[in-house]
């Protein structure tokens, strides 16, 4: 997938004049493109508009206007766009409760690398790419990405694919499937 450019940043101002219309965009997007993995975690595929109105939030919330600064904020999260026959996904783990979410990150150490999908019965681990995991405890925000090979991608891409989305950790098992308009979705990543 095509890396965010300079180029495409608007200017505060501008992103100001264009940001209702550019955020409706895309909170429909992320709704079919957002699933829910059991009732405390949630996953968002990442594609190329996801990353660019991060980005533009990002400097908004932030005010930043340092043209290092920017381009520090374009090449974090271009780390997020899937390469080459993979998908990308920022995860979610959502316990509103603090002091159950305090226990469960620590109940949850090592889920990071416990995510998977399964794709017409083939088991596809995600890769981490969280900076700073910790031993004791995990995070309540991951970035993976799932490698896939050549048939992953074509039965993805097919209109009648079984694909499932996972984790398997002691304390917390989880699978859907994902529904067919997702699919059509993130097979988009793929092109």
């Amino acid at each position: 997938m095509k890396p965010v450019e300079r180029t495409e940043i608007l200017e505060l101002g501008e992103y100001e004049e264009v940001r209702e219309h550019f955020r409706r965009r895309v909170i429909e997007l992320k709704r079919l493109r957002r699933v829910p993995l059991g009732g405390n975690i949630t996953v968002l595929f990442e594609n190329r508009d996801t990353v660019l109105y991060q980005i533009q939030e990002m400097l908004r919330t932030e005010r930043i206007t340092r043209e290092d600064a920017i381009m520090h904020e374009i090449e974090t999260y271009n780390e997020l766009l899937p390469g080459k026959d993979e998908l990308s996904a920022t995860i979610f783990i959502e316990f509103p409760e603090r002091s159950e979410r305090e226990r469960m990150l620590v109940a949850l150490a090592g889920i990071e690398g416990k995510f998977f999908l399964d794709v017409e019965g083939v088991r596809i681990v995600a890769r981490n790419e969280t900076r700073g995991m910790l031993s004791d405890r995990t995070t309540a925000v991951h970035y993976v990405k799932y490698p896939l090979g050549p048939a992953a991608v074509a039965a993805i891409r097919s209109p009648k694919a079984n694909v499932m989305l996972g984790v398997d950790h002691p304390a917390y098992r989880a699978e859907t499937v994902l529904v067919r308009r997702t699919l059509e979705e993130i097979a988009n990543d793929l092109s």
